[in-house]
């Protein structure tokens, strides 16, 4: 059931953890880090490499998927050890070392490989990150502290592109611009190794070994939480293709990024209001809003006559992540078992990753056999279905509401 308003009301006033913010600052810097990367990656790799428009889904989704199972494994390892901090700092420190190999890579394998090292950091870091955070906050505030974090996240994937952007002018060659990627990405990791602290107590006894036995506790509500998360994950394939559409419909390569910074900007507006909405409202129903705005998305970019209709497509994806994101990790929270945080966000990121490959690689064979309107068809009737299936899940919405 949702909170009473004076339930909310207190719980807003009251201040998140010190270690919602840092972790919230790291991801700032590591995503303006990524998301350099990200804007002028696909420029590379359809541009100065040749590859098709399928082996770019491919990178996108084997990249993504890369991350997402090895999410699986470090959110059991942080619950078996009662660690989380560790597996974050080599997470990040890793993603923060591959970001000086994109500069050197001269073949679609070896963007491939930096690529997948990346997401491996990524995959580390994940899971154990997320259950920290709801250690670490009240219930009653785990909306807002997931939609903070995400918040600062966007932040930081609005400041990546801006700052390709101006360092394709200042620079004129992808490969010298991605130099630049390591510092933030460096600067992360020394936040979280000064400011991020963990409690003494969380998750499963020490020791303890994760079994196939421990899948029944993770619970119905749960698991149908995760197959909703894995039909959407389904209508979203990697944002390099909107990157390419950008730069089809009139913005150049030079201007593409300007793609990615449209829509972290509305991702980042929205995403803390909505996290705080989310704990007044039933996060179902926020959730199929923001279905909703991916199926417009996916209409708009799908006719897109020109720049102004495309830049509407791109704003409500952006919505769509902001009203998604952290109401998702709220979710999950909320009906996770305490000793199988770890775990059941594990399973989570396992389940996008593996519906990340499958929507990007598909995305890629579709826009090389049909072209790019065809593509955002298919997806919007991806974004349909997930939209029947969360109101079928309808009736156990408070299953999945904050309580």
């Amino acid at each position: 059931m949702s909170q009473s308003p004076e339930a909310a009301s207190k719980s807003i006033r009251q201040a998140l953890p010190a270690q919602v913010w840092a972790l919230g600052m790291v991801s700032l810097l590591t995503d303006v880090s990524s998301e350099l990367v990200h804007a002028l990656l696909p420029l590379l790799l359809v541009g100065s490499l040749g590859v098709s428009m399928l082996m770019l889904g491919l990178i996108e989704g084997l990249s993504e998927g890369t991350a997402s199972i090895v999410k699986l494994f470090a959110g059991a390892i942080s619950d078996r050890f009662r660690r989380r901090k560790p597996l974050i700092v080599v997470g990040y420190g890793l993603s923060a070392l591959t970001k000086l190999v994109f500069p050197l890579a001269g073949s679609a394998a070896s963007v491939l490989t930096a690529r997948l090292f990346d997401r491996f950091g990524k995959g580390i870091r994940g899971a154990p990150r997320d259950a920290l955070i709801a250690d670490v906050t009240p219930e009653a505030q785990r909306g807002a502290a997931y939609g903070l974090r995400q918040s600062l996240d966007t932040v930081g994937a609005v400041i990546g592109p801006v700052a390709a952007l101006g360092l394709m002018f200042w620079l004129g060659v992808v490969q010298h611009a991605l130099w630049f990627a390591a510092i933030p990405g460096l600067l992360a990791v020394m936040v979280l190794v000064v400011f991020v602290r963990e409690p003494e107590q969380i998750g499963a006894p020490a020791g303890k070994r994760f079994s196939l036995r421990d899948w029944r506790q993770l619970g119905k509500p749960l698991w149908q939480v995760l197959a909703l998360c894995t039909i959407l994950g389904l209508a979203r394939f990697g944002e390099g293709f909107l990157v390419i559409q950008g730069r089809d419909v009139g913005l150049g390569d030079r201007f593409a990024p300007l793609t990615l910074v449209l829509m972290s900007l509305v991702f980042t507006l929205l995403a803390y209001p909505v996290g705080l909405l989310a704990d007044r409202w039933p996060r179902m129903r926020l959730l199929m809003l923001s279905v909703l705005m991916l199926l417009a998305a996916d209409v708009a970019l799908a006719l897109a006559p020109n720049l102004y209709v495309f830049g509407l497509g791109i704003a409500l994806w952006g919505a769509h992540l902001g009203f998604s994101q952290g109401v998702l990790s709220a979710m999950l929270a909320d009906v996770a078992p305490k000793a199988l945080r770890g775990t059941a966000f594990g399973v989570f990121h396992l389940l996008s990753g593996l519906s990340a490959i499958a929507a990007s690689v598909l995305a890629g064979w579709v826009w090389q056999r049909f072209g790019a309107p065809v593509m955002f068809a298919v997806a919007g009737g991806l974004s349909l279905l997930a939209l029947l299936v969360a109101a079928v899940m309808r009736p156990t919405a408070t299953a999945v509401s904050s309580t």
